[in-house]
C-alpha cells in the first residue's frame, strides 16, 4: 500500500480547507440577499469584537452562518462514518444510510422528539441519545443477521442492512401516525433538512465529530491492516473483536450526531470517500482526514442548491444528496460488476 508523504498529505488537505472555505463563503454569501465577502468578514470582526452590528449581521452572524457551519459538520459527520465502515467490512457499498443505520438513528430521534419538546430535547441531548441508541442497536442486528459462524458475509450484510432500514422505516411510519400532531414537523425533519440550524445545534454536534473522528485517526494504522482481512491484522497485532466494536461504536456517534440535527440525510457516506479513495488512494492517514473535510464541503454546496435553486422555496437537502447519490450507486455496482 502506497504510503503518502508527509509534504502531499499536507499540501492535499490544504487545497481541501481551501475549497471548505470557498463553499463555507458562498454558503453564507448566497440567498435572497447577497451579501459580499468583505461585508461577510466585517460582520464576523464585529460578533467577535462585540461592536454595535449593523441591520444586516443579525442574517449573516445568525441565520446563515450557523447552518453553513451545521452543514460542514454533518456532512463530516456522514462522510467519516462511511470511511470506517467502508474499512471494517472491506466494501465501498458500505454506508450509513444503506446499512441500516441511519434509519435506525433516524426511528430513535423521532421517538426522542415525540416524546420531548425538540427544544428542550436538543438542549439536553434527548435526541442525539436517542439517535444513538438506536444506530448502535441497528448496527449490531444487521451484523448480527449477516454473520455465519463468526464470518461477516458482505452480500448478507448489504441486503440485512436494506431489511432492516425498510423495517424500521415503517416502525418509524406507526410512531409518527400514533403522535398525529406532530407528524408534519417529523416528516420535514426525516426528508433531511438544515431550516432550524442555530448554534446551540452547532455546539452540540462538535463534540460527537471529535470523539468519533479523534479515535480512528489515532488508529490508522490498524485501519490499513482490516484491509488486508482480518485473519492478516489479527496476525499482524490487531485486536479485531474490540477493534470492530470501536469502529461500530464511533461509527454510530458520528451517524447519531448528523441525523440528530439533520434528519435523515443519504449517499454522502458513499460517495464522498469513494471519490476521495479514487483520487487519493487508501491509506486511511489521509482518506480519513481528507473524507471528512470532503463530506463537509458536498453539504455545503448541496444545502446551497437545496436553497438557491428553486428560492424562495427551499428544497430538503436529502432530496438534493438522493438525486445525485442515487445515480452514484448505480455507477458503482455497475463499475464494480465491469471489474469482476
Amino acid at each position: 500500500m502506497p504510503i503518502p508523504a508527509r509534504p502531499r498529505r499536507f499540501a492535499v488537505l490544504a487545497v481541501l480547507f481551501a475549497a471548505l472555505a470557498i463553499a463555507m463563503l458562498a454558503g453564507v454569501g448566497l440567498g435572497a440577499v447577497g451579501v459580499s465577502p468583505a461585508e461577510i468578514v466585517r460582520a464576523l470582526v464585529r460578533a467577535v469584537t462585540g461592536e454595535s452590528r449593523m441591520a444586516g449581521d443579525a442574517v449573516i452572524v445568525d441565520i446563515r452562518l450557523p447552518r453553513v457551519v451545521l452543514a460542514a459538520l454533518v456532512g463530516s459527520c456522514l462522510a467519516s462514518a462511511g470511511v470506517l465502515y467502508q474499512a471494517l467490512f472491506r466494501n465501498p457499498l458500505a454506508d450509513p444510510y444503506i446499512l441500516g443505520m441511519s434509519a435506525g438513528a433516524g426511528l430513535g430521534a423521532v421517538i426522542a422528539l415525540t416524546l420531548t419538546a425538540s427544544a428542550t430535547a436538543a438542549r439536553f441531548g434527548v435526541v442525539p441519545a436517542g439517535a444513538f441508541v438506536g444506530a448502535i442497536a441497528t448496527i449490531a442486528l444487521v451484523v448480527r443477521l449477516a454473520s455465519l459462524r463468526g464470518v461477516l458475509d458482505v452480500t448478507s450484510l448489504l441486503l440485512a442492512g436494506v431489511a432492516i432500514s425498510y423495517a424500521l422505516s415503517a416502525v418509524t411510519a406507526f410512531v409518527m401516525v400514533f403522535f398525529r400532531e406532530s407528524m408534519a414537523s417529523v416528516v420535514f425533519w426525516m426528508m433531511g433538512g438544515l431550516g432550524g440550524a442555530s448554534w446551540p445545534y452547532v455546539w452540540m454536534i462538535t463534540p460527537m465529530l471529535v470523539i468519533g473522528l479523534a479515535v480512528p485517526m489515532l488508529a490508522t494504522r490498524e485501519l490499513n491492516l482490516m484491509l488486508l482481512g482480518e485473519e492478516r491484522a489479527s496476525e499482524l497485532g490487531v485486536d479485531v473483536e474490540l477493534f470492530k466494536k470501536v469502529l461500530l461504536g464511533c461509527g454510530a456517534l458520528l451517524v447519531a450526531g448528523a441525523v440528530s440535527v439533520s434528519g435523515l440525510i443519504g449517499f454522502v457516506g458513499l460517495m464522498t470517500p469513494h471519490m476521495v479513495r479514487l483520487a487519493l488512494g487508501p491509506d486511511h492517514r489521509l482518506l480519513l482526514p481528507a473524507s471528512a473535510i470532503g463530506g463537509g464541503i458536498v453539504m455545503v454546496v448541496a444545502d446551497l442548491v437545496a436553497r438557491v435553486v428553486l428560492a424562495p422555496v427551499e428544497i430538503p437537502v436529502g432530496i438534493v444528496t438522493a438525486f445525485v447519490g442515487g445515480p452514484f450507486f448505480v455507477w458503482l455496482l455497475v463499475r464494480r460488476n465491469g471489474h469482476r
